[in-house]
Parts: C-alpha cells; sequence; structure tokens
C-alpha cells in the first residue's frame, strides 16, 4: 500500500497519466483519410515469392524497365495461402525500382472482385518484421538503461508519432495554416515531454517558458529569412505530387517555414533541459544563492553545450544531402554557385535558422530557470 501511495503521490504520476490517456484517444481517432480510393477494394499483406520470370525486363546497364512476373503465395487476409500470380512493374528508377527472388517475403496489393483475385501488384519488400524488431530492440535497451524515465521516454515517443500522424498531418492536408498548426502541436508537445521529464514543479516551468520563447524566435526568423531568399515550398521532397493529387489549396511555403521550427524543435527543448538542470544542481548545493548568480551559472552551460548542439544540427540536414553535395563537387560546380542554389539555400535557412533558436534558447532558459529556481522566484512548492 505504501509503494501505490508513492506512486500516486509521484510528481510524474499524472503526466503519465495524460500520456497514456492521449494515447489511448490518439490510436483511435481517424484521420479522415481512412478510405483512400486508392486502397478500395484491396488487401495489404505480406506474400512469398516463389518463382520470378524476368523475360519482360529491359536492362539498359544502369537501370532496368519492363515487368518482373513472379508466382507468390498470399501471407495474410482473406487469401492466404493461395498462390498467384504477381507483377512487378520497373519504371527505370533506382530509387523507386526493387528485382525479388524465390524465397523472399514482398508486401502486396491484392485487388479482388467479391472472392475472386483480379491483380496482385508488388509494392516492395516486406519489411514491417524486421522494422517492428528494431524498435523492440531499441525500447527495451531504453527500459533497461533508463528504466522509469525510460518508459516515460517511450510514451513521449509514442505520443509525438501519433500527434503528428492523427493530428498534424491530416490538419495540414485540410488546409488549416501550416505555421499556427505546428506551433500549437510543438508547445503541447513541449509541455508534455518536459511535465514527463521533471512533473510539475518549477523546473518544467522554467524549461517550458525557456523552450517556447526559442521555438517562437525560429519560428519568426524561419519566415523572414524564407521570404527574404524567396524559397518555395515545393523545395521540399515529394511536395510537388501533392498538388498534382488535387491538393491545390495546400500553402508548401507555409509549410516549409514550420518544418524549420519543427525540425529544430527537439534540439531546442534538450538544450532547454540541459541548462535548467544544471542551474537547478547549482541551486540545490548552495541554496542561498541568488538569481544573477544562477543565471550566470546558466549562461556557462549554454555557451559550452551551443558549440557541440549547432554542429549536431548542421550534420542532421547535411546528412541527407551528401548525395547532393557529391554531384556539386562531381561536376566542378563553384561554391558561390552552389550555395546560390535553391535546394542548399533552402538548407541553409533550416541550418541557421534552427541554429538561432538553439543559440538564443540558451540565454532565455538561463533566465528563466535563475528566476524560477531560486528560493526568492517563485511560490511553486520546491522541486523534488
Amino acid at each position: 500500500m505504501n509503494g501505490f501511495q508513492k506512486l500516486i503521490q509521484s510528481k510524474t504520476f499524472f503526466p503519465v497519466l495524460v500520456s497514456l490517456a492521449l494515447m489511448l484517444v490518439l490510436i483511435f481517432l481517424p484521420t479522415g483519410y481512412e478510405g483512400a480510393l486508392s486502397y478500395q477494394n484491396a488487401d495489404r499483406v505480406p506474400a512469398l515469392v516463389l518463382s520470378t520470370d524476368e523475360s519482360d525486363i529491359y536492362d539498359t546497364g544502369l537501370v532496368r524497365t519492363g515487368d518482373q512476373r513472379c508466382r507468390v503465395r498470399i501471407l495474410g487476409g482473406q487469401f492466404a495461402g493461395t498462390e498467384t500470380d504477381a507483377v512487378n512493374r520497373l519504371s527505370g528508377s533506382l530509387a523507386q525500382d526493387k528485382l525479388f527472388s524465390a524465397g523472399e517475403k514482398a508486401f502486396v496489393v491484392v485487388s479482388h472482385s467479391g472472392d475472386a483475385i483480379t491483380t496482385v501488384y508488388m509494392t516492395d519488400h516486406f519489411r514491417l518484421g524486421k522494422e517492428a524488431v528494431l524498435a523492440g530492440l531499441f525500447l527495451l535497451l531504453l527500459l533497461i538503461f533508463a528504466r522509469g524515465t525510460g518508459l516515460r521516454a517511450i510514451l513521449s515517443f509514442i505520443d509525438t508519432i501519433l500527434l503528428m500522424w492523427k493530428v498534424l498531418v491530416p490538419s495540414l492536408l485540410n488546409g488549416y495554416n501550416p505555421i499556427w498548426v505546428s506551433l500549437g502541436l510543438v508547445m503541447a508537445l513541449t509541455a508534455l515531454i518536459l511535465m514527463l521529464i521533471y512533473g510539475w514543479d518549477r523546473r518544467f516551468l522554467a524549461a517550458v517558458s525557456g523552450t517556447a520563447l526559442g521555438i517562437l524566435v525560429t519560428a519568426v526568423l524561419g519566415a523572414v529569412f524564407t521570404n527574404l531568399f524567396q524559397i518555395h515550398g515545393a523545395v521540399m521532397e515529394s511536395s510537388e505530387s501533392l498538388l498534382y493529387a488535387e491538393y491545390q489549396h495546400l500553402d508548401l511555403t507555409k509549410i516549409f517555414i514550420a518544418s524549420i521550427f519543427l525540425g529544430s524543435s527537439g534540439a531546442v527543448m534538450d538544450l532547454s533541459v540541459d541548462i535548467c538542470s544544471a542551474v537547478y544542481e547549482v541551486v540545490q548545493k548552495k541554496p542561498c544563492i541568488r538569481a544573477r548568480e544562477a543565471i550566470a551559472s546558466g549562461f556557462a552551460v549554454g555557451r559550452a553545450a551551443c558549440g557541440s548542439t549547432t554542429t549536431t544540427l548542421l550534420l542532421a540536414y547535411s546528412g541527407s544531402y551528401i548525395a547532393l553535395l557529391m554531384v556539386f563537387m562531381a561536376q566542378g560546380t563553384p561554391v558561390e554557385l552552389m550555395l546560390n542554389y535553391k535546394y542548399v539555400a533552402a538548407e541553409i535557412v533550416h541550418t541557421i535558422v534552427g541554429s538561432f533558436g538553439l543559440v538564443t534558447v540558451a540565454p532565455l532558459t538561463a533566465i528563466t530557470s535563475g528566476l524560477l529556481l531560486t528560493h526568492r522566484a517563485s511560490p511553486l512548492p520546491p522541486a523534488r
């Protein structure tokens, strides 16, 4: 009984309940796009490749076009156990095309009319099982290493995925303002994640206020420099496909601006937590410390952390464009022309504006932590 009472009185008990309740609501929340015409009267199931026929494939050396015909055994759905012919269509794109071999598992779309199969189209190699194993290993390692904190991290991770998929993406498709929707989502996630970390105490308020201010700075600068650089949101991969799929009402540029502060919000939050925790430890060691001294300690931690964090952001963004950089170098593209290229300019905005958020969140969190965590600053109960 004492253990149960201790659990209830824990400062993270209520945030965990909120996180679990949110997770359950989001799991059953419809997106409104479940009945997409592309997959009506069709089953998406795994299938085992029994044999292949490449006689209709035209090989030009680097790319292949044509159809690979396969004999497959369906492993799920209403046609489980049925052997049938399937088609793997090659378009000449190395990024999109794939070839199957006997014994491999494929993910197939089985179109049918009643109880009769009409066509079976092979979409890709079946990876869901391996992805589940990878995710399971990560979650297990997190639980073993971080225990209770790891469990709360898993909850925040799942809630983040569900909010992005069930709230953010449908809202953007429905034409709501991308900047305001994304800002609201990021602020809600920030509050939830930091409450799971700290519970309801002064550290939570200090970290949330510092993070929120840093994200707002990033959002404003993102809007300003996207306009100054004359960057269109179509630079985002696959974005033009939306316009051709009857979503001409979407404002891709605003979605691009939202992606700037969405992408950097995690690093901003991380830096805010580091500074807030450091200031809290200083205050715990020296309870009579003045707010000004605590703020100075936060500034010192922020200066040390900013360098590595901004480099992390640079590497995270540039890693996805390493192939493009190789193309520029292979073609002997002058540096000034490369930097002026719109795709590179878009990544410069992403990286530098995101780094602005990191640099500003450090002093802002140091100030809020110094004011809120010293004994003179707040009537809230002391952090435990």
